[in-house]
């Protein structure tokens, strides 16, 4: 069910367009706050997935949108959001967009100078991983509102952007032009940009986004959101705890029943302990009958230096970064009802768990197939409330917001969906993008 806000938006009527939108982490984070949006998507998946949940999608390539079919798009949209694909950019990836940096932020001021959109195409093309390119999308898009006369040539009052670390850089270089050069029709905003960690906004896995909120001038002057939870840091919680070594192939003895550090005395600094994976996870909800207590996870990613526990955390912390590997992380419960020293290997995560993990509600409708990196890939629901809120001027949600169970589409309501986003009830049509 939908949380209004009981107070009003810097905006009016707050109508989000969502640029990559997945399967819906920001799309969800309106629906709580009472804001409609429209979710652009390329893949196939992740399209039914937010039919399944009764999101507006269309299916469809957001370069092509904006080249083709611009003028289709609502005119009341007033806020523009945006998480264009990180891989070129992540530390995890090869890092085309990492070595670009620097050639994509000069196109940046050329596309605020007002150079033809042709010959940036042309150039753009000659990139080594196309998937670089998209991380201008959002300011393009922000340039064609100004030249639409579906829109009466109005440009979006809000920008909200967020990706991998590495990109803090490109979002720099965004708030350098837009408070400094203006769009070409001479619009200047106000902009924000920082790391923000998800944790701190009670997300139960530890995640750093680079994030960009730009306000139109004469809308005041935008703040990131306010953290609401303590940071997690690994490297104290190793030292408190000590050496919990990772689980081999046999039943391994170790302390499970580490110390609850919220029963230790913390600094008085008003914000809430973070959140742990046995905090979203060992209740039961919705359909979710809840997961047993104590477990630990081990995953491929590193702690904090330590190669004795490395990839190795309980349900006392929260998780490590959510990503489509999520599937593969291996749980481990002790054998008996008292915590006993020996373990064995329980039921890993299921998709519900995984998507609770990344604070989406309950019973979330995930479909098609690639789940798992479905829910890596999206938005984490509670951030992005928080991002929507501080561009928005609302209160901020808290955990508690994402805990009721979500209510799937009817049939009869994903039929209608489908046929806005892929143009009939029962399947994609020619203007759906090729998977290839």
């Amino acid at each position: 069910m939908t949380s209004t806000p009981p107070h009003q938006s810097i905006l009016d009527k707050p109508f989000v367009l969502d640029l990559f939108a997945g399967p819906g982490g920001l799309d969800v984070a309106g629906h709580k706050l009472g804001l409609p949006s429209l979710g652009i998507e390329w893949d196939r998946s992740a399209c039914l997935t937010r039919y399944a949940a009764g999101l507006d999608t269309l299916h469809a390539d957001v370069s092509a949108v904006r080249r083709e079919s611009f003028e289709s798009l609502p005119p009341e949209i007033n806020v523009l959001a945006g998480g264009p694909p990180c891989q070129t950019y992540s530390v995890a990836g090869r890092g085309a967009g990492r070595k670009a940096l620097e050639e994509v932020k000069g196109y940046i001021k050329r596309l605020m100078a007002g150079d033809s959109d042709a010959e940036i195409d042309k150039e753009l093309r000659k990139l080594s991983d196309p998937r670089t390119a998209l991380v201008l999308e959002p300011l393009r898009y922000a340039i064609q509102a100004t030249r639409s006369p579906n829109r009466g040539h109005r440009p979006y009052d809000v920008i909200i952007l967020e990706q991998v670390p590495s990109v803090v850089a490109l979002w720099e270089g965004y708030a350098e032009v837009l408070q400094e050069v203006g769009l070409p029709d001479g619009t200047k905003y106000q902009v924000a940009v920082d790391v923000l960690r998800t944790e701190t906004y009670g997300v139960p896995q530890t995640r750093s986004r680079a994030v960009l909120i730009a306000r139109r001038e004469g809308l005041g002057k935008p703040s990131l959101p306010a953290p609401t939870h303590r940071a997690y840091e690994a490297k104290e919680w190793n030292r408190r705890n000590g050496g919990i070594a990772a689980p081999t192939t046999q039943p391994t003895l170790y302390d499970m029943d580490v110390p609850d550090p919220r029963q230790r005395p913390t600094e008085d600094d008003g914000l809430e302990h973070w959140k742990s994976m046995g905090d979203a996870l060992a209740e039961p909800v919705g359909t979710h009958p809840g997961r047993r207590t104590p477990f630990l996870i081990r995953s491929n990613y590193g702690s904090s230096g330590n190669p004795g526990r490395r990839g190795v955390r309980t349900d006392r912390q929260p998780a490590t970064t959510v990503t489509g590997r999520i599937s593969r992380f291996v749980v481990f419960e002790p054998v008996g009802d008292h915590h006993p020293d020996v373990v064995r290997e329980g039921p890993r995560f299921s998709m519900n768990e995984a998507g609770m993990l990344q604070s989406f509600p309950p019973d979330y409708p995930w479909s098609g197939t690639a789940r798992a990196q479905q829910v890596g890939n999206a938005v984490p629901p509670l951030f992005g409330a928080h991002l929507l809120s501080a561009a928005l001027g609302l209160p901020a949600p808290t955990p508690e917001t994402m805990r009721e169970p979500w209510v799937p589409a009817t049939e009869e309501q994903r039929a209608k969906l489908r046929s806005h986003g892929c143009g009939t009830s029962d399947g994609c049509t020619a203007r759906c993008p090729r998977p290839e």
